[in-house]
């Protein structure tokens, strides 16, 4: 009887064991904007069940249970989402998280983002009250950060860390994108690719990013096009261009159109060359994307442009030298320039998540650009010495100089690159595998006619006896074709114990050329560690950046005895090589009751074959020979937060050195010989920078946006003398300030049912060169009838006002 008992007890026991279920729980945890939400807290209510979202928004969760569940989802600064869940062997459920900044009695609770890369998070949206002589892109928005340095307002390059113009990667939605180059000057730069109306989300990594970013040495900048989820259209326009775009979503097919024009011609009228400006610049830019399954979508990325430039100088007149020597360059011309272009850019990706974990793309692009720059400019100058009359004003003393130059090109570029990829990611555990493997060709044809030349009192320089000799000339019938295959490898690992959260990034880069039979490995790895009940974050970086030569980097000059010199394609021209060593963190603190940020990071970046070059406005020559030894080293600083309630400032400090040895010959045993260290093109030893927002606190409908840099000048070496940089340009210093009214938002609308559709309505006013501070950009020289040169300035734009006028939808 006992054993009866005994048996009944045990089935009623397992009665409700075997009722329970095995149920697997799986999704995405996005934002409002589609964005993951990284380190979301999901758990079950009532239970010990619970997770953490991975990098991608992903959770999965792993239960027994006989009944409905209630799953809720938490993460600092979003309103907690809770949902019943009927039980079944799996399910997906993608939660969607709102922003929350909830007041109790003036106290506000907001959250923080914990950055456990090297690449930092930018709001496009300050770009659009942002005052910008280049017409509001977002690289005049990178250049206020540390280590940023760009010391010309009518050009969207920059350099990162005593790098190159050319050192910067940027990435669209994944995709690297090219840039115009035979570009000398900012004046005939358009628009940059980036079209900041179509912008979601901008990431900018200054040094030690992860191995998927490429193949350049400084900085890695990657801009994500966002994804209507309603209809959205803003129109623009200003004094220096106007802009459009319109969005719409439907249940399977989401696009985006842009289109935009710049003209400078009223901007370059503050420059001191006086002539007929006629710049136009063109730009239309489409994104689509389409679902054709629930595990399948296809995208399509284009763009068009066109930048035609043409000048016709009349005169000139600059005083440059000092107080003791006072100095006066008087000139007049005659001829024109014309530039035009033209690019063209296509990409489709196409992606297949066959399991939530899962995504595998594959990617097909392909750019041109065709372009020609034409110019015959014939210039007369008189070069004065000045002095005071009895009155006090300045006059003419005694002439210097008196010359002629006549500068002539017939230069014509055009390139094709396509590309073929595969990328994916994995995500399992704490583990987010990412890879990628392509294949890209290059085609690129390049003619040049280039000479200059100069007279000097009568004779023309350098003087011959014999015969007319040119003072340099140029001239290239080069075509490269070549082919390039790319691949990467990483693994970023995340996990929590007692100690903190721990992030580690590792991995390598694989390329192979075709053209110098050149194969590339480089190993990278970054470790960042957020103590537990602390607000520091501690990151390290380090890795092997190689920059492969694309095509100015291999075209190599030589110099025959009658003195015309010819380009060629260097062969044996091999990658540059940088090592980065990347320490820093963030402190993130309250003050005035207000949410702020500070950052540090020191670097010290050696680099070997190394290939030097000169600058020249914004055109970059280079030697065509790994002919030199380098390094950088600084700290860059940045206070960022709420210095007025409601809206983000920050102040960025740059301190850095950059040097780097040219190689001079051989001695008698074939060792090289190097000349000591001397300052790169662009070491830019400080820098300040600010971006501040405020509103008048009794009309918030008024807001003012202030953008300040002052750096330091960069070195300048006489032509064709590149060994010496005897002096440095005057530090580049600049204030920009716009203010904005807002005629229609979200407090302030007409009762009139027809602007209803108007989300906002802006009219801003922009000074730009608020102090009225004439730059120095180059250096144009000169000679006196002794053949002594003379450095005369080419100075940037003045105090000019714009007006420009909004309209989001």
């Amino acid at each position: 009887m006992r054993k009866i008992a005994l048996w009944v007890l045990l089935v009623l026991l397992c009665v409700p064991a075997m009722a329970q279920h095995r149920m697997r729980l799986f999704g995405y945890v996005t934002d409002a904007a589609h964005r993951p939400v990284e380190l979301a807290t999901v758990y079950l209510q009532g239970t010990l069940v619970s997770t953490s979202t991975s990098a991608k928004g992903f959770y999965e969760l792993n239960f027994s249970a006989n009944d409905t569940v209630t799953l809720i989802v938490t993460c600092v600064g979003y309103v907690p989402v809770k949902q019943k869940i009927p039980v079944s062997p799996a399910a997906q459920l993608n939660v969607i998280l709102s922003s929350s900044v909830h007041s109790l009695k003036d106290v506000e609770v907001m959250g923080h983002r914990i950055q456990t890369t090297t690449f930092e998070t930018l709001d496009a949206r300050q770009v659009r009250l942002l005052p910008d002589a280049s017409g509001g892109n977002v690289e005049s928005l990178i250049a206020t950060l540390p280590g940023v340095h760009s010391n010309n307002e009518l050009s969207t390059q920059y350099s990162v860390r005593g790098g190159s113009y050319d050192e910067n990667s940027v990435y669209v939605n994944g995709i690297e994108i090219y840039r115009p180059l035979l570009i000398r000057a900012g004046q005939q730069e358009g628009l940059s690719f980036i079209n900041p109306d179509m912008v979601d989300k901008v990431d900018f990594s200054a040094g030690g990013f992860a191995p998927k970013y490429g193949d350049k040495m400084s900085s890695a900048l990657s801009i994500t096009y966002k994804r209507p989820t309603s209809f959205e259209g803003a129109v623009s326009a200003s004094l220096l261009g106007a802009s459009a775009y319109v969005g719409s979503s439907g249940k399977k097919y989401t696009e985006l159109q842009g289109i935009r024009y710049k003209t400078n011609a009223y901007l370059l009228g503050t420059l001191p060359t006086k002539g007929h400006y006629n710049p136009s610049f063109f730009d239309y830019q489409t994104y689509e994307t389409y679902q054709l399954t629930s595990k399948i979508d296809l995208s399509f990325l284009g763009n068009l442009s066109q930048n035609k430039y043409q000048f016709f100088p009349l005169e000139q007149e600059t005083s440059f030298g000092t107080l003791q020597t006072p100095l006066q360059l008087q000139a007049y011309f005659d001829g024109q320039e014309k530039d035009l272009f033209t690019t063209k850019f296509g990409a489709i990706t196409f992606s297949y998540h066959p399991v939530p974990a899962l995504t595998l793309r594959l990617l097909a692009s392909a750019f041109n650009t065709n372009e020609s720059e034409t110019y015959d400019i014939m210039g007369q100058y008189w070069l004065y010495s000045l002095t005071t009359d009895g009155t006090g004003k300045t006059v003419p003393d005694a002439t210097l100089g008196v010359g002629t130059y006549l500068r002539h090109a017939r230069d014509y570029l055009n390139a094709t690159v396509a590309n073929v990829s595969q990328n994916g990611s994995y995500e399992f555990g704490h583990h987010l595998i990412e890879w990628g493997l392509g294949i890209q060709h290059e085609s690129i044809t390049n003619q040049m006619k280039e000479w200059n030349y100069k007279d000097s009192a009568g004779y023309s320089l350098p003087y011959n006896s014999s015969y007319i000799q040119l003072y340099d000339n140029l001239s290239a019938d080069l075509s490269l074709y070549s082919t390039r295959f790319l691949s990467y490898l990483q693994d970023t690992y995340k996990y929590r114990n007692n100690a903190g959260l721990w992030a580690f990034t590792g991995g390598f880069r694989s390329d192979y050329w075709s053209y110098n039979h050149e194969w590339l490995i480089s190993p990278r790895l970054s470790v960042a560690f957020a103590p537990q009940s602390s607000n520091f974050v501690f990151r390290f970086a380090t890795g092997v950046y190689y920059q492969a030569p694309f095509f100015k980097e291999v075209r190599d000059t030589s110099t025959a005895l009658n003195g015309n010199t010819t380009a060629q394609l260097d062969p044996h021209i091999k990658a540059q090589r940088s090592l980065h060593f990347v320490l820093g963190g963030d402190y993130h603190f309250m003050q005035w009751g207000r949410p702020f940020k500070f950052t540090a990071e020191c670097y010290y970046k050696p680099e070997d074959q190394v290939i030097p070059y000169v600058v020249d406005n914004v055109n970059i020559t280079y030697f065509g020979g790994n002919t030199a030894k380098a390094y950088a080293a600084g700290i860059d600083m940045r206070l960022f937060g709420e210095f007025v309630p409601g809206t983000d400032s920050w102040i960025s400090l740059s301190l850095m050195q950059s040097k780097e040895k040219l190689l001079k010959g051989t001695d008698s045993y074939g060792n090289p010989i190097y000349t000591s260290y001397i300052a790169r093109p662009n070491d830019q030893r400080y820098s300040v920078s600010m971006f501040f927002q405020d509103f008048v606190p009794s009309y918030p409908r008024i807001k003012v946006n202030l953008k300040v840099i002052w750096a330091d000048g960069l070195p300048v070496s006489p032509p064709h003398n590149p060994y010496v940089a005897p002096f440095r340009t005057p530090p580049y210093q600049r204030v920009d300030i716009g203010a904005a009214y807002a005629l229609i938002d979200k407090d302030h609308r007409p009762d009139a049912a027809v602007w209803h559709f108007i989300k906002d309505a802006w009219i801003n006013l922009d000074v730009f060169n608020l102090l009225d501070i004439y730059n120095v950009n180059s250096y144009f020289w000169v000679n006196d009838i002794y053949n002594r040169q003379y450095p005369v300035p080419n100075y940037l734009t003045g105090r000019l006002l714009n007006i420009r006028f909004s309209v989001d939808f």
